[in-house]
């Protein structure tokens, strides 16, 4: 079988596809046959050695996954080889097959196609467990989305306006947000033009919002959080800005407000049954069209540089999707 390999960390143009041996599952594991593959920005933290976690060289990118069963392995009693699913793994799933944990692959519905499919998992799930079970969003509060028109960002928006917040989307260009208002986001702000702060405080009549969504980092971070509510939570999800930002303490002490991380995949392969109660709400909505996963482009598995390349250029409106060919 084909896959993707990183055998050096470096940009995307330094990836190969090389052919390997077909994979064989051990208990608790299945092996599917990648359809489609979702392109997120860690994947380009990964291949550079920048993620929180270094797999060892060589290694095969790519998380999302959407596909057929080929076999399962002892223990796994839900699936079974011909089964349509979608799931997630560390990495490894940009490849013709890939391995992936029995707890972290799912059922696909008919109506889902691979693309969607391939889509949905981390966007989403990272985003309910920010907004839900970390972020504790209620309905009628404020909820502001750094980097709204991203992957995980999107869903944030589409997400807080389906759980009854006021939302206001935040991103870098006229284009991208308005995408956002068409997800569902209140209010907008361009933070290339405009102070993102001060743009904050009027939004919310001075009060300031009650939960901030960041999964951009870098100077956005503090200049969002100093424009909280009392009791605000700051939800830090990612750095796509490529800085960690230093947020001074006194700002939570003075605001009463709490800096909440969101790492949805430990969550998601530590907690598999919370996880799993959100998947099957997520997948209630999708069924009911309520959630909607806005794909900006499809590449063929040969492409993946060129996919992450358009990733980290900031180029992409939703999620891109690396198509995986029989």
């Amino acid at each position: 079988m084909k896959a993707i390999r990183c055998k050096t960390y470096g940009p995307p143009s330094s990836l190969v596809l090389e052919e390997l041996e077909p994979l064989v599952p051990k208990a608790k594991e299945v092996v599917v046959r990648v359809k489609a593959c979702g392109v997120n920005f860690p994947d380009t933290l990964i291949i550079q050695g920048l993620y929180q976690f270094k797999p060892e060289l060589p290694f095969t990118p790519g998380s999302d996954l959407a596909g057929v069963v080929k076999e399962v392995g002892e223990g796994v009693e839900h699936l079974r080889p011909g089964d349509e699913v979608f799931g997630f793994v560390p990495y490894g799933a940009l490849a013709e097959e890939v391995v992936v944990p029995s707890n972290a692959c799912f059922q696909k519905p008919k109506e889902m196609d691979y693309p969607v499919a391939a889509s949905f998992m981390m966007a989403y799930g990272t985003s309910y467990h920010a907004l839900h079970d970390r972020g504790k969003l209620g309905k009628g509060e404020t909820l502001v989305v750094l980097g709204a028109s991203g992957g995980v960002g999107l869903a944030a928006v589409e997400l807080g306006k389906l759980m009854g917040a006021k939302v206001i989307a935040a991103a870098s260009t006229d284009k991208k947000l308005e995408l956002c208002r068409d997800y569902g986001a209140d209010e907008t702000i361009n933070y290339s033009k405009a102070d993102l702060k001060s743009t904050i405080k009027e939004l919310t009549g001075g009060k300031g919002a009650d939960v901030i969504y960041d999964p951009v980092g870098g100077d956005y971070s503090e200049a969002a959080f100093r424009a909280t509510a009392w009791d605000g939570r700051f939800l830090v999800v990612g750095f796509a800005a490529g800085t960690i930002p230093k947020i001074p303490l006194n700002l939570p002490l003075l605001k009463g407000a709490s800096i909440v991380g969101v790492f949805w995949g430990g969550f998601a392969l530590g907690n598999p049954k919370a996880n799993m109660k959100n998947t099957i709400r997520l997948m209630q909505w999708f069924r009911e069209g309520k959630l909607n996963p806005h794909i900006h482009k499809i590449y063929d598995l040969k492409d993946t540089s060129r996919a992450l390349e358009e990733m980290m250029d900031r180029k992409v409106r939703g999620k891109l999707v690396v198509g995986v060919s029989d």
